[in-house]
């Protein structure tokens, strides 16, 4: 993983971590001992520290605040798979007894290889290789280990809609989403190509230098989803210039994308369509987080700024294909 400057939205808590547990943690795994320990920026549902060691190493410590051991367990058998199928993301290090998780005060810890590398900034060549992995991400076998529910889709709008009854808190924001879940079947088709799929691929989980993806990180919301999803989600996180969608990196992502893997005509068809989901997802996200869980953000308007994205026409997205 890599510190990162910008996308630095933090507002939840950062678990503090002590050297003495650090150099214990470092111990298990077999590694040098701590020389200085750094917070991260980044990360809603964990806390990163950046720890360079006294043999001149650097590694990641991740602690997870908001998943379950069994769930980072489980986690990380994934991304094992994931990597084992061309898929650059750091794997995390194995400590005595041969677990990659150890329990800190009931709290899941774990140490990943430092990446050294800048986050993403949209070149043609960097959006071209993303396309390439995304492809491979999506060759990974669905073995059962991944689940369906999509965290960052819109999956998690019914519990919103129960949040409002329960909370009398509708808003004009709730009642467009609830007006595009009750079209949604009707939107996207059924049976599209679906198997694993990363979910958030924003430029800040994602580092590339000199053309070339280094690591993609952050494989909190893998699930079994409409394949498709990931290329309308790395266009949104990765595909603007402020509030200026760029049509080159649309077809950079889609060229890379096609070297591996070809979207079916229906896939093409469905584009714009699943493109709308995503950006009112991130939406969704975003009011969940800042507005109902964080009441008083000083990002409770960051929503809003997706919905003034689907103001915008992308005729680009629309693609027609001859099988």
């Amino acid at each position: 993983m890599k510190a990162g400057v910008g996308f630095e939205w933090r507002e939840m808590a950062y678990t503090e971590v002590g050297a003495k547990a650090v150099n214990e943690l470092l111990s298990a795994a077999g590694c040098a001992e701590l020389l200085d320990i750094e917070g991260l920026a980044g990360g809603w549902a964990n806390s990163n520290y950046l720890l360079s060691l006294t043999d001149g190493s650097r590694l990641v410590l991740k602690v997870w605040n908001e998943r379950s051991v069994e769930d980072v367990r489980m986690l990380n058998s994934c991304i094992e798979l994931i990597a084992q199928h061309g898929v650059p993301t750091p794997v995390p290090l194995i400590f005595e007894g041969g677990d990659g998780v150890m329990v800190v005060d009931g709290l899941a810890w774990m140490l990943l290889p430092f990446v050294d590398a800048p986050w993403l900034t949209g070149d043609l060549a960097s959006m071209r290789h993303l396309g390439e992995i995304i492809a491979r991400l999506h060759s990974v076998p669905d073995d059962g280990r991944f689940g369906e529910f999509y965290h960052m889709g819109t999956d998690v709008w019914p519990d919103l809609f129960e949040r409002a009854d329960t909370n009398g808190a509708w808003s004009p924001f709730l009642r467009l989403l609830e007006a595009e879940y009750a079209r949604m079947a009707e939107a996207i088709p059924a049976g599209l190509p679906r198997g694993i799929i990363h979910g958030d691929l924003f430029q800040d989980n994602i580092l590339a230098d000199s053309g070339r993806v280094e690591a993609v990180l952050d494989f909190e919301d893998v699930c079994s989803n409409i394949l498709a999803n990931d290329l309308v989600v790395a266009f949104i996180g990765c595909g603007w210039d402020g509030d200026d969608p760029v049509e080159e990196r649309w077809h950079a992502l889609l060229g890379g994308y096609e070297s591996v893997r070809v979207l079916s005509a229906e896939e093409n068809a469905a584009m714009p369509e699943l493109y709308r989901y995503a950006t009112l997802s991130v939406a969704a996200w975003r009011y969940r987080k800042f507005v109902m869980d964080l009441p008083g953000s000083e990002h409770a308007g960051r929503y809003k700024l997706m919905l003034d994205r689907l103001d915008i026409p992308l005729p680009f997205l629309s693609r027609e294909v001859e099988e």
